[in-house]
């Protein structure tokens, strides 16, 4: 029998309530400046954070401004941002960006989404080239505390086994679904993305998860159908 919506709210709310208690809450402070934000989500994609973190450094330290990234040869773009998977599609996501960005702000600057509707900061961000969902809602949670939920590989994952979304629900459709099952309160959405996201990090890995060290296995749907009776 398919659990209902208060149910699912209620089990939203003890996954949010067990991790953030084991991983600790964290404050909802921006760790960058929003233009960094949104470029290093870009090159993160399937990509370690270290060598995330080393393509950025590379990119700047070769061209020193967003002008200068924005103008540069696509080639030599690609070169700088090597160390990330996929350099060659992130290097024309990445121009496209900041030329859009420029041309309509003048200036490399995303503090206008600050005062910007959700709804219309999202659909202006996925407007931008490379930017889906997830990149546009960690823009505006992380930079902005706006109420969204960034839905990665990690919490997609999490969310699936422990029963929050159906088995079949991709992570872009993830968004909205998990959003309707929190408070719209953007603290409790963070702590509930940073806590899912080191769960499936550390315990509730892909392929075998580590259920004997999971607080959640008497509400988990997959540990209830795998491992219960074992």
């Amino acid at each position: 029998m398919a659990a209902t919506p208060k149910q699912l709210r209620e089990k939203a709310q003890t996954v949010c309530e067990r991790l953030v208690a084991l991983y600790g809450a964290q404050p909802l402070v921006p760790r960058r400046e929003p233009m960094h934000e949104l470029i290093s989500t870009i090159l993160s994609h399937r990509t370690t954070q270290e060598n995330e973190e080393v393509a950025y450094r590379n990119m700047w330290k070769r061209f020193g401004s967003w002008e200068a990234i924005r103008d540069a040869p696509v080639d030599e773009l690609t070169e700088a941002l090597s160390p990330a998977n996929y350099p060659e599609v992130k290097a024309p996501y990445i121009k496209g960006a900041l030329e859009r960005i420029f041309a309509e702000r003048g200036e490399a600057s995303l503090e206008f989404l600050r005062d910007m509707p959700v709804d219309q900061a999202l659909d202006w961000l996925m407007s931008l080239p490379g930017v889906g969902i997830k990149t546009a809602s960690l823009v505006l949670l992380f930079c902005f505390s706006k109420p969204v939920l960034p839905v990665d590989t990690h919490v997609h994952r999490v969310s699936q086994r422990v029963g929050l979304i159906g088995p079949k629900v991709t992570p872009n459709a993830a968004h909205a679904l998990l959003l309707d099952l929190l408070p719209p309160d953007p603290y409790v959405l963070f702590n509930f993305h940073i806590a899912n996201l080191k769960h499936g990090q550390r315990i509730c890995v892909w392929g075998t998860p580590h259920c004997e060290r999971c607080p959640l296995t008497d509400i988990c749907d997959w540990y209830q159908a795998n491992r219960a009776r074992q």
